[in-house]
């Protein structure tokens, strides 16, 4: 009686260690956000880290409205920047497996218009090539920032702020608001947009050049062999059967006191925005909707097929490019790519996302199982060190 007196003390003391390790640690990454949070004098942030199934991690600072003393929590709505580009992902492994195309279609066998890159106009065009940058379509800075509309009266807004923006080359010079005729005029060669620097110098594969453009043109293809929107078909393959019922991609009045106001620095807010090219950066979530995601990603590298089948995850998480011989342009020392995923040589895949008071980073590490979302309400011009905080602590165990 006596021996199993200790062996249960023994467990006891040892359980008592674990949870102080545990706490020790969440406490250790708690005080480092805080630290992370005042340096960058951030408005708002907010960060949840989770495994298959739950949510392990979470915590929130600052504001989601400064002027309004709301707090950034994780149900706080806002742009999410390129992380926006991993949904195209799964929404083109989705369209595959529906027997829309491959990720070796040319294009042009897909559109209602024919694009040829004028500085290689025997070059043929794929589905990989624009879910890699490699498609040689480039966003043509005299160009792409006009993409940008901003509501400048839908909430005050600072207008020196807002200056920066116009004076940076976001002046709303152009009035399309579908992504298919903004797709025509910028690529045809009849198109009023049209101009050879809207191409780089080489044949598709030979050069990398990151491409919001050519990333919303995948998106795009999905609505022309679906018959729907892109953001329909997202919804309906994607947030729905997640559960991720308050995303959208467009602004919603109504639902304006759950979004995070976008900041050029604090007590200096943007006005909210939208953009043609919505599918490369526009969609509107929050930590806690990105959270199922995540967890759905997880389950399916590792077998589920509730959202994409096995061989589409594969396929997905395929390095794009060889260590011999990737395309001009991009340094495989830190990452290769997926379909648009990145492939980080620390072993963990993701993407990052800015935009106008936007900074995020959404990420998981196969190995341990565990990945992490990070989003903030201003654009931050290094994200290495919070990146590098989170990943480290997605090495470990916090259970």
């Amino acid at each position: 009686m006596k021996e199993w007196k200790f062996i249960w003390v023994v467990l006891l003391v040892l359980a008592c260690n674990n949870t102080a390790w545990s706490q020790s640690k969440v406490q250790l990454l708690t005080t480092s956000l805080q630290n992370f949070y005042e340096k960058d004098s951030l408005p708002g942030m907010s960060v949840v880290l989770v495994d298959a199934h739950k949510i392990i991690y979470q915590q929130h600072f600052g504001y989601a409205n400064m002027e309004n003393n709301t707090k950034y929590s994780a149900h706080s709505i806002q742009n999410i920047g390129s992380v926006s580009k991993t949904f195209i992902a799964v929404a083109l492994m989705k369209a595959i497996e529906l027997g829309y195309f491959n990720l070796d279609t040319d294009i042009n066998t897909i559109l209602p218009f024919k694009l040829s890159n004028p500085n290689a106009p025997n070059g043929i065009i794929t589905i990989r090539h624009l879910s890699n940058h490699s498609s040689g379509i480039i966003d043509n800075p005299e160009i792409f920032p006009n993409v940008y509309h901003f509501d400048t009266v839908l909430a005050p807004y600072d207008t020196a702020a807002y200056h920066v923006l116009q004076n940076l080359g976001y002046k709303q010079q152009i009035k399309d608001s579908a992504l298919g005729s903004f797709m025509y005029n910028y690529l045809s060669p009849n198109g009023k947009y049209y101009h050879p620097e809207n191409y780089g110098k080489d044949a598709p594969g030979l050069s990398s050049s990151y491409s919001n453009i050519a990333s919303a043109l995948a998106a795009y293809l999905i609505e022309i062999k679906s018959g729907m929107p892109y953001s329909d078909f997202v919804t309906k393959y994607i947030l729905k059967p997640i559960g991720m019922n308050r995303s959208a991609w467009k602004l919603n009045k109504a639902d304006l006191k759950n979004y995070a106001r976008p900041y050029y620095k604090r007590n200096a807010p943007f006005p909210y925005y939208h953009f043609i090219t919505y599918p490369e950066g526009g969609l509107r979530t929050n930590t806690f909707e990105l959270g199922k995601y995540v967890m759905a990603i997880i389950r399916g590298y590792n077998g589920d097929e509730s959202l994409l089948k096995r061989a589409s995850y594969a396929a997905m998480f395929m390095p794009q490019f060889s260590a011999q011989a990737p395309p001009k342009g991009i340094s495989l020392v830190k990452r290769n790519k997926g379909i648009f995923w990145n492939l980080y040589t620390n072993g963990t895949i993701g993407h990052d996302g800015d935009d106008p008071g936007v900074s995020s980073f959404l990420f998981f590490n196969p190995k341990t199982g565990l990945g992490g979302i990070f989003l903030c309400n201003k654009y931050l011009e290094d994200k290495t060190a919070i990146i590098n905080l989170l990943v480290e602590y997605t090495n470990k165990t916090l259970k």
